[in-house]
This record gives C-alpha cells, sequence and structure tokens, in this order.
C-alpha cells in the first residue's frame, strides 16, 4: 500500500516533482519487520514502481529517472544484505540463548512441586537483564533417612558475576544431602568445599574484596508432628506462617556465611521448629527485604505476609510477587529468590504461634543477637 501510494502521488504531482526516491521506505520498514525474503520482495517492487512511474511519465531513458532508478536498485540491495547480515546474527544468538537458558536451568533445577509431604511455589528474579539465574541460590533434595533437605542462600554481589559461587554451593550441598547424616555435618561440607574452591571461581582480580555465601540449611522430615531443623549462616531468618499468624524464625546462634571462617559445627548450632500439616514456610534472600520503593523505603516483607490469604503455596508467591513489584515500580535492582514451602495437612499437633503484629519473636522466645 505504501508503494502504490506513492506512486501514485508522484503521477499525480507530474514531472515537476519527483517523490519516485522514497519508495526506498518500503523495503527499510520491511527489513525492521520481516525477514530477507519478504525484504527483497519488497526493494523488487519498490525498483519496479521507480520503473513504472519512469515510464509513464515518458522519460524512462532519461538521465534524472535512471539516477533513480540505479540508485533505489543499490539502497534496495544494501538494505537486504543488512538484513541477511542481522538475519546470521540473530541466529547465532538465539542459539547461544538457547544454551545459556538451558546451563542455567541445569544449574538451578527447578524443584519439584511436591517432595516427600511438602508443596513447593518458588520464584527467581535475576538483577541482570535476559539472565534466569545470578547470585542467589536454592535447592531440594532427599537426604537418606525420611527426610527432606533444602537450602537457600545469597552470594556477596548479583548478576551473572555470582553463578560461579552459586554454582559451588549448589553443587556441594546435592553431593552431601544425602552423605550427611546430620545437619551440622552437611553445614560443615559446605563450608569446605566453599573454603577450599572459592578462590577458583570468583573474579578476584576486578573483584578483590571479600567473597562470601550467606545460606540458611533446613532439615524437614516426613513425619507428624515433624520437628524440623534449621542452620543460619549469616542468612535472612525465614518465615512460619500458622493460621494467618505469620513466626520469623531467628537463630539463637546464627553461623558466619560460608567462606568466611572454617571449623566443625556443633549440634547446638541447630534450631529446632515445630512446622505442621498446613504451615507454610517463606524463605527468601534479601534481594526482597532490602528492595527499596521509589521514596526508598524497604519492602515489609513479614508484614505483607501476614496481610495475604495463606491458602497454597502457589497463591501467597503471588501475592508476594505483585505486590513486591509494586513496591519498588516493576525493577528489582539486586537478585531475589523466594520460596514457599508447604506442609500438606496431616496430624495437627498443638503450636502457639507468636503473632507479627508487635515484635518479632526469636525461636526460644528471647530478642534477637545483634550482628548476623
Amino acid at each position: 500500500m505504501l508503494i502504490v501510494t506513492i506512486v501514485a502521488l508522484d503521477i499525480y504531482t507530474g514531472r515537476d516533482i519527483h517523490l519516485g526516491p522514497l519508495l526506498v521506505i518500503a523495503p527499510a520498514l520491511t527489513a525492521s519487520l520481516a525477514g530477507p525474503r519478504l525484504t527483497a520482495l519488497a526493494g523488487v517492487l519498490a525498483v519496479a514502481a521507480q520503473v513504472f512511474i519512469a515510464v509513464f511519465l515518458g522519460g524512462l531513458t532519461t538521465p534524472d529517472h535512471l539516477a533513480q532508478i540505479i540508485a533505489l536498485t543499490a539502497l534496495s540491495a544494501l538494505v537486504i544484505f543488512m538484513r541477511c547480515v542481522r538475519e546470521r546474527r540473530d541466529r547465532a544468538l538465539s542459539r547461544a540463548r538457547s544454551v545459556a537458558e538451558t546451563a542455567q536451568r541445569v544449574l538451578l533445577r527447578p524443584p519439584p512441586r511436591r517432595i516427600g509431604p511438602l508443596q513447593v511455589a518458588w520464584l527467581y528474579m535475576s538483577a541482570e537483564d535476559e539472565a534466569e539465574i545470578g547470585g542467589d541460590l536454592f535447592a531440594f533434595a532427599r537426604a537418606a533417612h525420611a527426610a527432606t533437605r533444602v537450602v537457600i542462600g545469597d552470594v556477596r554481589g548479583n548478576g551473572l558475576a555470582a553463578i560461579g559461587e552459586a554454582s559451588l554451593v549448589l553443587g556441594a550441598f546435592r553431593e552431601g544431602a544425602h552423605r550427611y547424616a546430620t545437619l551440622p555435618g552437611l553445614v560443615a561440607a559446605l563450608g569446605d568445599s566453599v573454603s577450599r574452591n572459592l578462590e577458583d571461581v570468583t573474579d578476584t582480580e576486578h573483584d578483590p574484596g571479600e567473597h562470601f555465601i550467606t545460606c540458611l540449611v533446613l532439615e524437614i522430615p516426613d513425619g507428624a508432628p515433624s520437628a524440623a531443623e534449621m542452620i543460619n549462616c549469616g542468612h535472612p531468618p525465614p518465615l512460619l506462617v500458622h493460621d494467618q499468624q505469620v513466626t520469623v524464625l531467628y537463630a539463637r546462634q546464627p553461623l558466619p556465611p560460608l567462606g568466611v571462617c572454617e571449623g566443625t559445627i556443633e549440634d547446638d548450632s541447630i534450631d529446632p521448629f515445630t512446622f505442621e500439616g498446613g504451615d507454610m514456610l517463606v524463605l527468601y534472600t534479601d534481594g526482597v527485604i532490602e528492595a527499596r520503593s521509589p521514596s526508598g523505603a524497604f519492602y515489609p516483607l513479614a508484614e505483607r505476609v501476614a496481610s495475604f490469604p495463606a491458602t497454597n503455596p502457589d497463591t501467597l508467591l503471588h501475592h508476594i510477587h505483585r505486590d513486591l513489584l509494586a513496591h519498588v515500580g516493576g525493577h528489582l535492582a539486586d537478585d531475589a529468590a523466594l520460596l514457599v514451602i508447604e506442609r500438606t495437612p496431616s496430624h495437627r499437633p498443638h503450636l502457639t504461634p507468636h503473632p507479627i503484629g508487635h515484635q518479632r519473636h526469636h525461636l526460644s522466645g528471647s530478642p534477637p543477637p545483634p550482628g548476623c
């Protein structure tokens, strides 16, 4: 239609006004919307239209019309060539993106919707454009006994530069989750692996600062009532949702992040908590609670979770995700990961939760320790 319009206007205005050169717009626009074949077709039609204009106006052999035809042919050929080059680059980029997406999915394997007695929903948002994983990590694994083990962590830094450190922790966790009978043994193995291999996966030349990974490791037995356990290595504390009330599970003695120091981990580092049928755990990284609104306010995750209907993990995660993006104005400045884990209802032993209304509570009921 564009070609027909230009031809009609050029013929209508007569020989004094030349609109034929505008025909180059047709192949140029087609190149931005379609592939090389349609671009070539538009170029051929544009040159044919220019020839028709010259014949109709009785000047096909005049220098002016010959120059317009030659120029339009050359420009159309150049547009077609550039579109072919772009097509090859798009194919190469598509293959590279496909490989990257596959590698990222292998590294951050999507957890199953159900594992043991648990129902799981998860969300990962990378601060890096076009990336599906960054410096945040999480994984599930079955222990050698009847229990599920979970890790969630956060590498110092974000985006693609932190993937190496995240892969180190994920690999050590997946290898050790079924090997170690106790949670302290598993966490000690994670710390040992990070301490030995951290320099091999970090870019110390461009980032000579201290490198470490905060993490939270949990063990949730299959039996009910479920005396779950957790060890916190400098990570934000999880939230326990019970009967629409939210408890912040602070650790009595949080350990330093992985990579900061080495040593054995004693049994008193374990923080037990009751995880009943129908309860939910909300695990997250600091990219969630440190997300700022345009006015600079941090995202109040615990308070928002207490206000959302916690009917199932997917619903709760959907509310958090939508509210978080609304809070920051649509884009996060840091990697963020969220896990919502529900124990499917079975037996419901007694538990007296601490509501979120006035003060967040330590697991033992005392104020949380300073520091981590």
